[in-house]
């Protein structure tokens, strides 16, 4: 087994949220008229993470940021035994500014539910993509982030993994060769 490569550790997975963070402000200013939705179940954390340095930056409390189960909207939820999580968004999607975020573009096939499972709650006035990782040689579908922490090139017997300090105690990325 090949040893774990490093792609952001602590430090530069911080700076990258920040900088994020920057990107999404200069696009969005105030953020009255965009929220931030999660995808579940590692988007969110990535959301939270980006709604709590934006507050910090902004001084602004009230930035709206939900997360959204998408099990069911999945293509391949027959043929997989998925777990449902659960939604939460107690804010208007209808007419606003959506920041949709998830920790890793790979096939696409993730955010085409997300997508999906958002009408649900609304016709957003525009939707973007905000990544941390995208693994741009493996699309399935085009999609593309407007927002992203790194792109990087790997096979697809690789595996990208996001540790958070939420479940983990630190955050970082490494990818893991099979």
């Amino acid at each position: 087994m090949i040893k774990p490569r490093i792609i952001l550790d602590s430090k530069h997975f911080e700076i990258t949220i920040t900088r994020l963070c920057y990107q999404l402000i200069e696009a969005h200013n105030d953020f009255s008229d965009t929220v931030i939705v999660g995808l579940q179940p590692r988007g969110i954390f990535l959301a939270r993470q980006i709604q709590k340095k934006l507050a910090s930056i902004l001084k602004n409390k009230n930035i709206q940021c939900g997360s959204l189960d998408i099990t069911f909207y999945r293509d391949d939820f027959r043929q997989k035994e998925l777990v449902p999580n659960t939604t939460e968004i107690d804010f208007i999607v209808e007419n606003k500014n959506v920041i949709l975020v998830d920790d890793v573009l790979f096939t696409g096939r993730t955010i085409r539910a997300g997508l999906d499972a958002m009408l649900a709650f609304g016709r957003p006035k525009d939707v973007e993509l905000l990544v941390l990782i995208d693994r741009r040689l493996s699309r399935h579908l085009p999609i593309q982030a407007k927002y992203i922490g790194k792109t990087i090139d790997s096979i697809v017997s690789e595996k990208v993994k996001v540790e958070w300090k939420e479940t983990d105690g630190f955050n970082r990325v490494t990818l893991i060769g099979v």
